[in-house]
């Protein structure tokens, strides 16, 4: 019993020791070694600055500076540590409303518990010569200082709403997102917000110690606390700064878009929707976004990936396809056109041209009639019990080719676009109560059809890649950001390689056949770049027709697949296709032939946006504003 009795006192005894060594140990710790909760502690003596990392770059495929940084300032106030001041001064120095700035104290002083020792911002990119005057009469305004901040700047005046803007959080983003806090800036639609998190960086701080006075003094510890800030990563994007500068140039004053990629890979090249935005308007996108946002022309709305519009006779290579891996045309068959299809008191008109024609011809001279054939045939074809079902195998095909879904862009807000179901015309019409004859409207891109000009141009990449795509992406893999693998990934169609080729030459022939033959795109044409296209002039019930073009080249190996969709600009060949043989030219060759400089200067000098309805909203907003 009495060894027992030793043996619990030992143990009591060692573990009594044990702790006591502990709490010495961590003493030891805390006073000599570890200074986080004496910092913590003495809170009310230290004053936190933060330090705002710079954010990283962005930058085109070949490295030039899309968006970049330059210096700006902050004037940051501390209230508790103001006192009385010349506040007529300081509003000369900046600018200001003497009304405005009492009452921005009168709320710092009725909310003075909440804000306690922390420093609010009390101007926000002021220029740099207020700067200097407010450094050199600093003394006369205690509790107020100067913070350095970088703020965007632009290499190029082009891409405004591709690049987006960055601005300061707003409270619903920061409860959503806690690692964030007042007057911190955030990206904002476009790259700048898909690239949040590589291009912000981390902040940093300085501690800076108060005396008995609550004056601010020197660094605490000599600044052996203070947390550097991490700059941001840089970003490369795909675009090319060039290419979508002249993108831009040349759709001045029209309303559209142009989407250019790299067949090879699912690089978007340029990205272009216009009207577009002055670049100098995001630097101070609060100053500016009133006059952004009442714009009718919406130009932050960029039409390349949110704008889905019927596609017009580019989608009869779609069709064409279909048909040929169907079996219900081959590239010979022929079909008549009488200045249009008639079956009864139906008409769906078509222009004057040679007859009959083949897959090829059909192509060249975009005929409407010969696509109403073919839409019947697949949709008539006798292998399918009826119209539901043949119609459901039609939509798969063309949801192959990505219409009718969002593509998957790294790019934000992209929409889906629109393929009607059998679901859409029972809707309509009624189950069991349509036929092949009440779609034909979809034969030639009308109707219920919608997409955005990135699923034209992701059609231009699978054609030039005989049948696949890769998912268009405006990111390029570095070692700062890594892109989603799908990307590298090639997405088929349901349409063997084989048929491909006899589609490439009719839009080679659009494009190439000497002029007077029939042809639709012959202004297009570029010596030596064998451009393949096809022309689209696409309906629209509220006033002039849409021109859409899309392209690639050359005709092996294809280095660039392009669409553009101009708004109520009329025939596909008018602006679009010129407009789409121009970017090619430039990309391709560098510039563009002294021989064509006549075209470049009508489509650059053109002025479309008279043709749009937010003209005359325009119209009606200045007249308004002059009474």
């Amino acid at each position: 019993m009495e060894h027992r009795n030793g043996n619990k006192y030992t143990i009591l005894v060692v573990g009594l020791v044990t702790v006591f060594l502990l709490l010495v140990l961590q003493l030891v710790n805390l006073q000599l070694i570890d200074n986080t909760y004496k910092i913590n502690a003495e809170n009310n003596a230290l004053r936190y600055q933060t330090r705002y990392p710079v954010r990283g770059l962005i930058l085109d495929r070949h490295g030039k500076v899309l968006v970049g940084n330059t210096n700006s300032y902050d004037i940051i106030v501390t209230p508790y540590d103001v006192k009385p001041f010349d506040t007529l001064a300081l509003c000369q120095i900046f600018s200001l409303d003497p009304d405005e700035v009492k009452e921005t104290f009168r709320y710092y002083r009725r909310y003075r518990t909440r804000i306690g020792y922390q420093s609010r911002v009390f101007l926000k990119n002021v220029s740099y010569s207020q700067y200097s005057l407010f450094i050199e009469k600093k003394y006369k305004f205690p509790g107020f200082s100067a913070s350095p901040r970088s703020i965007r700047s632009y290499g190029y005046n082009a891409g405004g709403n591709l690049l987006g803007y960055v601005t300061e959080a707003d409270p619903v983003f920061l409860k959503k997102h806690p690692e964030y806090s007042p007057g911190d800036y955030i990206g904002k639609t476009g790259l700048e917000e898909v690239c949040e998190a590589t291009l912000k960086g981390e902040k940093g701080y300085d501690i800076y110690l108060r005396d008995a006075n609550n004056r601010i003094q020197d660094h605490y510890e000599n600044g052996e606390y203070d947390k550097p800030a991490i700059p941001g990563e840089n970003v490369v994007s795909t675009i090319d700064a060039e290419l979508q500068h002249y993108g831009e140039y040349l759709m001045k004053n029209k309303v559209g878009s142009i989407v250019a990629i790299e067949p090879s890979t699912g690089e978007i090249l340029a990205m272009v929707s216009s009207p577009g935005i002055d670049v100098s308007l995001l630097s101070d996108i609060g100053a500016n976004y009133k006059t952004i946002s009442s714009d009718p022309f919406k130009p932050m709305y960029n039409r390349a990936v949110m704008s889905p519009q019927p596609p017009g006779s580019v989608f009869k290579l779609v069709n064409a396809l279909i048909g040929l891996q169907e079996g219900v045309i081959t590239e010979s068959k022929e079909y008549g056109c009488r200045n249009g299809y008639h079956a009864g008191n139906l008409t769906v008109g078509c222009h004057t041209h040679p007859s009959p024609v083949d897959l090829r011809e059909s192509i060249m001279m975009s005929c409407n009639a010969y696509y109403c054939n073919v839409l019947r045939e697949i949709l008539d074809n006798p292998k399918y019990e009826n119209i539901e079902h043949s119609f459901t195998k039609w939509r798969e095909y063309v949801q192959s080719f990505g219409f009718g879904t969002k593509l998957g862009s790294d790019f934000p807000s992209e929409k889906g676009g629109f393929v009607p179901s059998v679901e859409t015309y029972n809707r309509f019409h009624g189950k069991g109560r349509w036929k092949s004859l009440s779609v034909i409207s979809l034969s030639i891109g009308q109707g219920e059809l919608g997409c955005t000009p990135l699923h034209l141009a992701n059609l231009a990449a699978t054609i030039a890649n005989r049948g696949y795509y890769y998912i268009p992406h405006i990111i390029r893999d570095t070692d700062s950001l890594q892109i989603d693998p799908k990307y590298k990934e090639r997405h088929y169609t349901m349409v063997d390689t084989s048929y491909f080729e006899p589609v490439i030459e009719g839009m080679h022939m659009a494009v190439n056949t000497r002029p007077g033959k029939g042809a639709t795109a012959t202004i297009a044409a570029v010596d030596s770049l064998e451009i393949c296209g096809k022309t689209g002039t696409a309906q629209n019930p509220h006033g002039d027709d849409h021109s859409v073009f899309i392209c690639f080249a050359p005709k092996e190996n294809p280095k660039i697949a392009v669409a553009v969709y101009m708004e109520n600009a009329g025939f596909g060949a008018t602006w679009a296709a010129p407009t789409a043989s121009l970017l090619v030219e430039q990309y391709l060759n560098g510039g563009v032939d002294p021989k064509r400089k006549w075209l470049e200067d009508r489509i650059a000098d053109g002025f479309l946006l008279d043709k749009v309805p937010a003209w005359k909203t325009l119209q009606e907003k200045l007249e308004n504003d002059d009474r």
